[in-house]
């Protein structure tokens, strides 16, 4: 069983940059699909976005795109969510997930679909933002 951890949340003010990482031992992240999760207190889980790394292509949901970007160091099998320009409303547990790319999985279909069917999931990091 692949256990992913995310980490790299805190508390930041808003306006502030943060930079989460994902990884997870002997875990190694190419033909994956690795995406970016949250999920707010009362609210459902949002996909935040996702970066295939066969191609390094990526997407981002409409209420990110501009501030966050994801991106992989394969050295240190390692992904990286950073987020700029935070604003109050993305306080949340953020969450990384992997999938492999078709044809053996979702890769980051599940995230552009919102289905959130991934292979692997890893526990969350707290993300606060104050006013």
């Amino acid at each position: 069983e692949v256990q992913l951890q995310a980490s790299g949340g805190g508390l930041v003010q808003a306006g502030g940059s943060l930079t989460l990482s994902c990884g997870a031992p002997g875990f190694t992240f190419a033909d994956y699909g690795v995406g970016w999760f949250r999920q707010a207190p009362g609210k459902e889980r949002e996909g935040l976005s996702c970066i295939t790394n066969s191609d390094g292509s990526t997407y981002y949901a409409d209420s990110v795109k501009g501030r966050f970007s994801t991106y992989s160091d394969n050295a240190k099998n390692t992904v990286y969510l950073k987020m700029n320009s935070l604003k109050p409303e993305d306080t949340a547990v953020y969450y990384c997930a992997a999938a492999e790319e078709p044809p053996y999985s979702n890769g980051c279909l599940a995230v552009r679909r919102k289905n959130y069917d991934m292979d692997h999931w890893g526990k969350g990091t707290l993300v606060t933002v104050s006013s």
